[in-house]
């Protein structure tokens, strides 16, 4: 059984930065994949970033290519979500996610084990 544990967010101004952490207790994370995803409120929740944990290889979704760098700390089990040049719809609620595969997915069904979620506010 895995558990995600979610961290940081918070309010930030438009352009600001923020990061978000996803602590997962585990006896080993080596054959996962770790992914972001949000909501906002009234719309789908959609994939923002995954990575692969045993490459640290990432994925991006469009709207945060460039923006956004997800990065895990291996003896930790942790991915941190650092976000930058924050932008009043990167408001949301953020949730980390896993699955056993190395195989990549944007599609949430795909993630057995979730977060409670943590808010990002991005103020204009």
């Amino acid at each position: 059984q895995v558990q995600l544990v979610e961290s940081g967010g918070g309010l930030v101004q438009a352009g600001g930065s923020l990061r978000v952490s996803c602590a997962a207790t585990a006896p080993t994370f080596i054959g996962y994949t770790m992914a972001w995803f949000r909501q906002a409120p009234g719309k789908e929740r959609e994939f923002v970033a995954a990575i692969i944990w045993s490459s640290a290889d990432t994925y991006y979704a469009d709207s945060v290519k460039g923006r956004f760098t997800f990065s895990r700390d291996n003896t930790k089990k942790t991915g941190n979500l650092q976000m930058n040049a924050m932008k009043a719809e990167d408001t949301a609620v953020y949730y980390c996610a896993a699955r056993s595969s190395r195989l990549l997915t944007t599609a949430a069904s795909e993630y057995t084990y979730w977060g409670q979620g943590t808010q990002v506010t991005v103020s204009t």
